[in-house]
């Protein structure tokens, strides 16, 4: 979901090109299920291969990866793990949507709707186990690393960044901020273009990049409250926050009541609105699982894995496949070679 409150933030438009040389920790599974919405034929259904496998997460990511990597920025890419109990009202939220959805897009197939077929179909979009191991073994293939989070991978981008292990976090939602993460870059793409929501249809962007204390020093307050702020507006763990407070209230609130949480939280009658109490959502975005057990080491890509994978499993054209592979590994080789300091 994220939360709500990038309208409040200074948001700064870069060039793709001032990312050079950078690092940057991709929430894998935000571009995975951004892909998997926005990649579909006409009539809003998945691309699949001959065997019915859904292909559209792969030609997200052997579209985007490439291209990224030609730019000189140095992608890590991080995995959600074990799925936190508190997210759990989120996730069936998210299902209630999805079923929904669907019901509502066999409706549309029946009256050949293709306008509405298109918006439903978007909505629908599920990542299984297979997808994710799929998208491992691709990202791996390119060269790049992969990081498994112990919890929410969020969070562990975030860890990576403040510990000055990368540049920033590339996500376009905001709740890496929430778990201290310096820098986001959201709208990462070569394209310049984000699907417009439940729509075919696409909008111009352009990457941007939230820092974090300028937001906290603009904004007036410390970085509990912003947790704060956020639980008031909704959360992945309290979905929908308090009912008529928005951004700008929550804002108001957290500055009148500065640190006092418990004053803040009972004004707010958290109690008639969850079933759990408001520490159970702070202290876990304060002490979220992180891991170290990770490594940030980049390699040439290896074009026969990426030829069994996608030629061998899904179909792709062998010659596009060598070409695009073929034009990173020459870029690869014309940039020298850095120590990870010049990356951050």
């Amino acid at each position: 979901m994220g939360v709500a409150i990038t309208d409040l933030l200074i948001r700064k438009e870069i060039e793709v090109k001032e990312l050079e040389n950078k690092v940057l920790i991709v929430d894998a599974p935000m571009w995975l299920y951004q892909f998997l919405s926005s990649i579909r034929q006409r009539d809003g259904s998945l691309l699949t291969d001959s065997k019915g496998m859904v292909t559209s997460h792969l030609i997200g990511l052997f579209s985007r990866i490439p291209n990224l990597m030609k730019k000189g920025i140095k992608l890590g890419f991080v995995f959600d793990g074990k799925r936190p109990e508190l997210k759990k009202k989120e996730v069936e939220r998210r299902k209630t949507i999805k079923l929904e959805a669907e019901k509502r897009y066999k409706e549309a197939v029946k009256k050949k709707n293709i306008e509405e077929m298109k918006k439903y179909a978007s909505r629908t979009s599920r990542l299984n186990p297979e997808m994710i191991e799929e998208a491992k073994k691709l990202i791996r293939a390119f060269g790049l690393p992969v990081i498994q989070a112990p919890s929410e991978g969020e969070a562990q981008a975030a860890y990576i960044v403040k510990k000055g292990k990368a540049f920033a976090v590339a996500s376009n939602d905001a709740d890496s901020l929430l778990f201290g993460a310096t820098k986001l870059i959201r709208n990462l793409s070569i394209l310049g273009k984000r699907k417009k929501v439940n729509k075919l249809t696409y909008s111009t962007i352009k990457p941007e990049i939230i820092e974090l204390a300028k937001n906290i020093n603009h904004l007036g307050i410390e970085q509990n409250q912003l947790i704060a702020l956020s639980m008031l507006v909704g959360t992945d763990y309290n979905p929908g926050g308090i009912k008529g407070i928005g951004p700008k209230n929550a804002l108001k609130l957290v500055k009148q009541f500065k640190n006092d949480f418990d004053e803040l939280f009972k004004h707010v009658k958290w109690d008639e609105h969850f079933d759990f109490p408001w520490t159970d959502v702070y202290y876990f975005i304060k002490k979220v699982p992180v891991t170290d057990d990770y490594e940030l080491e980049w390699k040439s890509p290896d074009p026969d894995k990426i030829t069994k994978i996608l030629v061998e499993g899904h179909d792709f054209s062998e010659e596009r496949i060598e070409k695009i592979t073929g034009e990173t590994a020459k870029e690869k080789k014309q940039k020298s070679q850095k120590g990870l300091g010049e990356f951050l």
